[in-house]
Order: structure tokens, then C-alpha cells, then sequence
């Protein structure tokens, strides 16, 4: 399958100051795939270690930091040369061996010449955690389930996808209806590359739903097998709150559904344990629309939205047939699934806010900072072009223009601008 990160890798290995490169994301989210596609497709050879399947290399680095000594242990480990030019060095779970992360620290200083990348699915846990982690001495990147526009590319669309990108609205119109059922189906299916290659694979739903439990399951063994035992019970607790979080009206993360009574000190640890692991995503509300946005954040107040819409859908057991029909059985959730759907599209191109009138009569679903503009955004569902809180908005600001993302066609407006729900990921494809 495609993915955009490809073209990051390969300007990472063209680097002139090029250093280890670590790549972070959840688990299932293709990390391993990706690296070893890079290496075949890039390189002569890949020496790939695993640290949580191989007991032997997991003290590889508590002796020393020796790098000629590491290097021939691995080539006896993998049973070839390591050659520094054409070799794909693949630490995977590196968090899972000790020192690990430290050791690129090495790698940078005492042999840049060898190309390294460093993956593994908790290491943002590791990272927080680490009194040794390198900073300044490698590159990071991180990977996230397959955005709209790569799994429509892996569908096969690639002209239209190119008509999409480009903006060409007379032709992508023609195809509106086309688009708006690949969005449906995208809803159901998610960005999990695994539900995505059965997707188009076998097309079967079923099957899908399947692979999407069995993620989630997995992602709830973590928790006991990574967590500290204190929070676990915590974790778990945030964790099956957030479907009824987002099916109320005002999504703002509330305590009290977790637990009657609670306060934000009893669970802002198991959040932050969530976050670190890559499983939620976390939107902070601000204050004032103005540069820098991030220094206007309001810390008390934030909604929280799950990694991948496919598996929310999973976790709500919402039925396939609601999600590819016109349909308004959901109500107030099929709200929430969009703004996860647009959510999930901008978390990875640049920081995520949302705003609210201090009289709470108001509320912009999100807000984000591109350079010097600021990009205030509502969501709609439907083709429902009602834009009271968009337009309040941008009466107080009118220094701004609003973008409203709905499943309505392209209309340009002399406040606003309508764009239509496929067009988020590509509109935002932020260089």
C-alpha cells in the first residue's frame, strides 16, 4: 500500500546532516510495514531487529556503546555484512532494550554514516519516561492510521485523487457523489492499514468489524501490560468514556462521566498515558484567536477523539448500513464521527485548537494556525449550511475568513468558503 510518509523517509535519507531517525505512532498503525517497504525499495539490504521478539539483543547496548562492537554483533545476528552506505538499519521496539534510545545518541556522534531508524508502538511512554533520551541527536517522525486521500490512492483513484489535490471543482463535481460514498465507506473502515488491506482485499464489512475488535482488544491488554497497576483501572475508564463523551452536544471532556465526582487531578495522569501511547487525540480549547494560538490555550478545557474513526465505530457498534446510507438514526453522534473524521485528517499536518464564547453561546468546532493565518473551521455532517457559531465568529474576527467543511459542494462565499468533507485532507496537505 502508499503512503505519503515514503516521501519524508527518502528526504530524511538524503540528508547531507542526516541523523537517526526514530518514527513513533500506536500500535497497527503500519510502522514496521512502512520501514521494511523503505529498505526493500531504498537500499541494497535491511538488517531489521526486533528487541521485543529477541531476547538475545536486548542487553545490546548495557556493555557499552562501542559502535564496531554493536555492528558485528548484529551482522552475526542477522547473518550478513552491514554495509554503512547501503544498509537499512531497523531497530523495532527499541524501547523494549535497554539503553536503546541512548545508543543513537552514539550512532550520531561516532558514525553518521550508518542509515538508522529507531520504531517502536509505546514509545512515546518510553520517551516521557527516559532520563537519557537524545535530544538534538536524532530526527523523528511519526505515523498515523492512512489519512482520506491515501486510502482513496490505495483504491485505486489516483486521477481523481490528482483532480482532488489540484482543486479542479468543475471535474471533482461530476464525481461528487462518488467521493461522498468513499468518504461513507472510509467512516466504516477507518485508517488501520491491516482493515484497510482486508477492505480492499475482500470488501467484506464483516470482516472488516472483525479486525477492528481485535485491535481494540489488543489496545486494552496494554494498558495492564505497560501501565503502572495505580492508573491502569483509570486508563480503562477514560478509555470506555469517550464514546458517551462525544455523544453529547458540547463534546468538552467531562470527568463526571467517567466517575460521578471526579476532578481532573483523579484521571489527568491516565489521559496523559493515553496520549503518550498514541490512542487519543487531545484538542485544547483557546482563548483568543491570535499568533501564536498555542499561547491562548485554555488547559481545563479540551474534547478528546480516538486515534482512527473506523475503530470508534467499532468500539460504538455502529452498524455499517448507518454509515453508507443517508441516515438520521445517529443524531448528535453522527456529528461527533465528523469531527472526528476532520480531526483525524489535521492532527498530523499541525497543532489542533477549538473555541467557545465565554458565555458558552458559541462554540467554533476547530481553529488552526497555518504560518501567519489563522484557519477557523466548523464541521457539518450533512448538507445542513447553517453557520450561526461560524458566523459570530467572523463577525467578532473580521480579519478572518471561515472555512466550513460539510458534505455540500464547493461554494465561495464572501465570509466563508464551503468545502466538502472529502477535500479536508488534501485542503490542509500543509509543506
Amino acid at each position: 500500500m502508499r503512503r505519503k510518509i515514503t516521501d519524508d523517509l527518502i528526504s530524511w535519507k538524503n540528508k547531507k546532516n542526516r541523523k537517526p531517525l526514530i518514527l513513533n505512532g500506536a500500535r497497527q498503525v503500519g510502522k514496521t510495514w512502512i520501514l521494511k517497504e523503505f529498505g526493500r525499495n531504498h537500499f541494497k539490504k535491511i538488517a531489521y531487529i526486533n528487541f521485543e521478539s529477541n531476547a538475545l539483543l536486548k542487553d545490546l547496548f548495557i556493555l557499552d556503546f562501542d559502535i564496531k562492537r554493536i555492528i558485528t554483533v548484529l551482522e552475526i545476528q542477522i547473518g550478513t555484512k552491514i554495509n554503512a552506505g547501503d544498509t537499512l538499519i531497523i531497530f523495532d521496539e527499541i524501547q523494549e532494550a535497554e539503553s536503546g534510545l541512548t545508543s543513537l545518541k552514539y550512532f550520531y556522534e561516532n558514525a553518521p554514516q550508518y542509515f538508522i531508524i529507531a520504531a517502536g508502538s509505546l514509545l512515546g511512554l518510553s520517551i516521557q519516561k527516559s532520563n537519557s533520551y537524545p535530544i538534538g541527536k536524532v530526527d523523528f517522525m511519526k505515523l498515523y492510521p492512512m489519512s482520506f486521500t491515501e486510502f482513496i490512492d490505495n483504491c485505486g483513484e489516483e486521477i481523481l485523487l490528482e483532480q482532488l489535490q489540484n482543486f479542479n471543482w468543475p471535474v471533482i463535481e461530476t464525481y461528487h457523489e462518488k467521493l461522498i460514498d468513499y468518504l461513507r465507506t472510509y467512516y466504516f473502515v477507518g485508517g488501520m492499514p491491516e482493515v484497510v488491506a482486508s477492505y480492499l482485499q475482500e470488501k467484506d464489512m464483516s470482516l472488516v468489524r472483525n479486525i477492528q475488535k481485535g485491535i481494540i482488544n489488543g489496545y486494552e491488554n496494554d494498558f495492564a501490560k505497560y501501565a503502572t497497576i495505580d492508573i491502569v483501572p483509570r486508563i480503562k475508564m477514560v478509555w470506555q468514556s469517550i464514546i458517551s463523551q462525544l455523544s453529547k452536544e458540547n463534546r468538552k471532556f467531562t470527568y463526571s462521566l467517567v466517575q460521578k465526582g471526579a476532578r481532573a487531578k483523579d484521571f489527568e495522569l491516565a489521559i496523559q498515558w493515553l496520549q503518550d501511547a498514541g490512542l487519543i487525540l487531545k484538542i485544547n480549547r483557546v482563548t483568543k484567536p491570535s499568533i501564536p494560538l498555542n499561547a491562548y490555550t485554555d488547559f481545563d478545557a479540551f474534547k478528546i477523539f480516538l486515534l482512527d474513526i473506523g475503530l470508534i465505530n467499532a468500539m460504538a457498534n455502529v452498524d455499517v448500513k448507518i454509515l453508507l446510507e443517508k441516515n438520521t438514526i445517529l443524531s448528535e453522534f453522527k456529528g461527533a464521527l465528523t469531527e472526528q473524521y476532520v480531526c483525524q485528517q489535521l492532527f498530523s499536518k499541525t497543532d489542533i485548537f477549538y473555541w467557545t464564547a465565554a458565555n458558552a453561546t458559541a462554540e467554533l468546532d476547530f481553529l488552526i494556525q497555518v504560518g501567519q493565518d489563522i484557519f477557523p473551521i466548523e464541521v457539518k455532517a450533512e448538507e445542513n449550511l447553517k453557520s450561526k457559531s461560524l458566523r459570530v465568529f467572523i463577525e467578532k474576527h473580521e480579519n478572518l475568513r471561515g472555512i466550513r467543511l460539510s458534505m455540500s459542494k464547493f461554494r465561495n462565499q464572501e465570509w466563508m468558503v464551503n468545502y466538502p468533507l472529502y477535500a479536508c485532507d488534501a485542503l490542509f496537505e500543509i509543506k
